[in-house]
């Protein structure tokens, strides 16, 4: 069964590349990509994907507030580069983040991540790794 993600980041760039990445695995369908939290918002209300990347960083409304919004109808992973933003969207109800930085040099753990996220599993392991190496 196919996992439905929809990427979000202001950066045309970074949802391309994301698309990408992510196209590549046969068993997950980007079911779309947005600018912003407003387009965000009404593509997960019409087309519910399991999965939703999120940049914290974006003009007007951000990842967290948005997050806020979401995250009782899609999982979030967020994308950043910020240690304590990436904790406090965890605290805040995301499932999990990926360090941007780390996107092209280890997208099989980003797949892996929406994989897991799609079937609920905890992060939690990964989460306490990622926050002793965030200090």
């Amino acid at each position: 069964m196919s996992v439905r993600v929809l990427i979000v980041d202001d950066s045309v760039t970074i949802r391309a590349m994301l698309q990408e990445l992510l196209g590549h695995d046969p068993n997950i369908v980007i079911v779309g990509l947005a600018a912003d939290a407003h387009t965000a918002v009404c593509i997960i209300d019409r087309l519910r994907p399991q999965v939703t990347t999120l940049d914290i960083l974006m003009p007007g409304t951000d990842g967290l507030t948005l997050l806020d919004t979401v995250r009782h109808r899609t999982r979030a992973i967020m994308l950043t580069n910020q240690a304590g933003a990436a904790l406090q969207s965890v605290d805040r109800g995301a499932f999990g983040f990926f360090p941007k930085s780390e996107i092209f040099r280890d997208s099989r753990q980003l797949i892996r991540m929406v994989h897991r996220a799609a079937l609920g599993k905890s992060t939690k392991f990964r989460m306490a790794e990622r926050r002793a190496n965030a200090c």
